[in-house]
Order: C-alpha cells, then structure tokens, then sequence
C-alpha cells in the first residue's frame, strides 16, 4: 500500500493510491494479459539448481559471497506505472542505464499492459512480469525478446500490487491488497502463465486496529526455496507456506505477528537466509526477524527506527547489498533513503542515517544486479533517482539527475 494514515482510515487502496500519488485515479477497469519466454531444457536445468542465496556466508562470518561480473555497456531498465492516473504512464517503461554512472537514457513503452505497478523478471532473464492493478485483478507476461504480450490470467482477487517468481521458475506468487488474499500461477516452458493453481485469503487474524479487513502486501519466496512468506498489512501478520512445487498448491506452517497496527508491507532477507528485515508502514517502523528455514517460522524482533523526520512517514521497501553488509530503506514522507551497517551475522541493524532520494514519495527501491547502483522509484515526483553506492562503507552518492517517468512506482535493473 501507498501510505498509513488513510488505511487505517479503511479507504481503499484506489483512493489512497490517488490521494499519496498527487494524482486523480481514473475508475478501475477491467485487467489484461501475459506468457513469455525461455526453453524445456533450461528450465530443467533450473529447477535442479538451489537458490542462489541460500546457505550463503555473510560478510561478518568472514565469508563473502562471489561477486556478481560487472556488466559492460548500457542494461535495461523497466518502469511500473499507473495507467489509469491522471499524467500516469501508458505502459510498462522501458529505457538503458550505465552501469557504471547509472545516467539512464528513454528507451519506449510496452504498451497493453494496464497499471502495472510491481514488475518482476524470470530466473532466465527472457520473460517480465506485471501486476494489473485493478478491481479485477490480473498478472500479465511479456516476453522481453521482442516486447510481445502473451497474454493475462486473473488472479481471483483484487488490486494486485506485487509480484514474484519462485526461484525454480515454474511457479509466479501475487498478492491482492484490495482482497488480501494470495495466488499461484504456473509458468510454462516459454514463460507463460496457466491458470491460477491456488488462492488463500486472510481470514485470520481479525483485521489490525483501523483496518476493516486483510490487506496482502507482499508475496516472497524464502532463501530455503520450500517456503513462500506473505506479508499482510491488514492483518499484522507475515504468514508462511509451504508451496508444494509438483502442485502449486499452498500450505500454511506458520504465522509471525507485528504488534497491533503496525502494518507489516515489505519483507527483505539478508543473504545468509537466517535473518529478515521488515518494513511496517502503517507505525513508521522496521524490524530485525529471525527465520528457521527448517520450519518456515518468522520472529518478529523488536521495532526499530526508520531514521525519519518527516511526520507522517511511511517506510516501503527495503533491499539488502550482496555482500549482507548493508541495507537501504525508502522513507515516504520524509523522502530519504536510510542506510543501515549489518551486523552479528545478520541478525542486527545500526542505522548510519540517511540521504534525500532526490524526488517525492520513493515508492520503491531496487539495486542493480551487481550492487554498485540504487534505484528509485519516486511516485509523487514521476523521476527515477539512481545512487551509487560505495563499495567500503555502503555510502550513497546520487548519480546525476533523476530520470524523468510518468508516476514511477517500480524501477527494475536487469
């Protein structure tokens, strides 16, 4: 969700998308589609492989992961926007970036996909998919060859605003916050979608104080692979399934709660797969979480501080430098970007403090796949603000002007 005080206010998200975005929201119309594309043979391949992250050393147990090869020449760059916003975008965007400077030059558009607000990228690299963030809510595939759209599936619920896919690639996992409820879609070996596999809704716990019901948020696989978490602002609740990667079926494990009202939105976890970091929206706080990977159990630590002055302050969305050593979050409100050392393995946070974003309401932060730049969606401001980040004391330095996107609400480095 965009923001806290309207939600626990019980608007829905429409309306608080256009009243946090600065922009009127043109009714919610019906969603649209998606497929893509890589071979039988590679996907095989893939699911034979673990996650990348699991198991992996943190740097203060003196053992760091491999770096990502530096990439040479300019790399795509895809924006989630909100079509149906008034100045909103018409598409998906789509423009290069320097991988050394992070300067991003225009690029186009792919057009047919509607509000697609939170985008996400196959293992393979060759298939992008969207959430269509409308009343019928739909997830869509283009296959990023030649831009094609493949087509949508419905995700049974509504307002879909976020998006993964399982690391073995034959699973893509979607959160509905107008319906709190989650979904699964196969992939299929060309990256196209099948129909919906399963759906769960928050029934419980009861909505958290100010919400009138469940408000899923987020959809994540963990490092293990076995387990999926959802984190739901509605409920104050992060929830863990098993996905049964034969079926595509779901099985709840466990369930973690925040303290009431806090609005748990975006769940991040450190390399190492032991540790987990969690933005609260709704009470402008995150917090240190432990994971069992045996389990799938989330402890939910004690709340910690945004570094935000600005009143009122949303934080959204944290990401973590590949070495562990670092973690960034996105402040709306106080429009900064706070920058956290790691420590104990994980398992600790010590805010260092933090930077302007350089734009108005950072919806959404990502690094570049090697970790040498951040990116910035700014949602209010329409620009993408890239940072880069130095490599010896996880320092941001903005890396020219901000790039110029109708409500930019996700920015996607490949």
């Amino acid at each position: 969700m965009n923001g806290g005080t309207a939600v626990r206010g019980g608007w829905s998200r429409r309306r608080f998308v256009a009243l946090l975005g600065g922009a009127a929201v043109a009714p919610a119309l019906a969603g649209c589609g998606g497929d893509g594309g890589s071979t039988g043979a590679a996907r095989e391949a893939r699911e034979a492989e673990t996650t990348a992250s699991a198991g992996r050393s943190t740097p203060s147990a003196s053992v760091s992961p491999e770096p990502a090869p530096s990439p040479s020449g300019p790399r795509p760059l895809y924006v989630g926007t909100y079509t149906s916003a008034e100045g909103g975008g018409k598409g998906i965007g789509v423009a290069s970036y320097d991988p050394s400077s992070g300067r991003i030059t225009g690029g186009g558009t792919i057009t047919g996909v509607p509000d697609p607000s939170y985008l996400a990228v196959h293992p393979d690299g060759g298939t992008l998919y969207a959430v269509n963030e409308r009343a019928k809510g739909t997830v869509t595939a283009v296959r990023l060859s030649d831009r094609k759209v493949l087509g949508s599936r419905a995700t049974g619920g509504e307002h879909p605003c976020h998006l993964s896919v399982h690391p073995g690639g034959r699973w893509l996992l979607s959160a509905d916050y107008g319906s709190g409820s989650v979904a699964v879609h196969p992939i299929g070996a060309s990256g196209a979608l099948g129909e919906r596999t399963d759906r769960v809704v928050h029934t419980r716990p009861a909505p958290g104080p100010g919400q009138r019901g469940p408000h899923a948020h987020q959809f994540l696989t963990a490092p293990d692979g076995g387990h999926v978490l959802a984190v739901d602002l509605g409920t104050d609740t992060v929830y863990s399934y098993r996905l049964d990667e034969r079926k595509g079926t779901l099985t709840e494990v466990a369930r973690a709660q925040t303290r009431p009202g806090a609005g748990p939105r975006h769940l991040t976890f450190h390399p190492g797969g032991r540790h987990a970091y969690l933005a609260n929206e709704a009470d402008d706080t995150v917090a240190v979480c432990a994971y069992d990977a045996g389990s799938g159990r989330l402890t939910i630590g004690a709340p910690q501080s945004t570094g935000a002055r600005s009143d009122p302050n949303h934080p959204a969305q944290f990401v973590v430098a590949p070495d562990g050593a670092y973690a960034y979050l996105a402040n709306r409100g106080d429009n900064t970007l706070a920058r956290y050392a790691v420590e104990a393995d994980g398992a600790r946070l010590r805010l260092l403090g933090t930077v302007p974003v350089h734009g108005d309401f950072p919806r959404q932060i990502a690094l570049s796949p090697d970790g040498g730049l951040l990116f910035a969606a700014n949602q209010r401001s329409g620009t993408v603000s890239v940072f880069e980040v130095d490599g010896a004391d996880g320092g941001l330095r903005l890396g020219g002007e901000p790039f110029a996107s109708p409500v930019a609400v996700c920015a996607l480095p490949l």
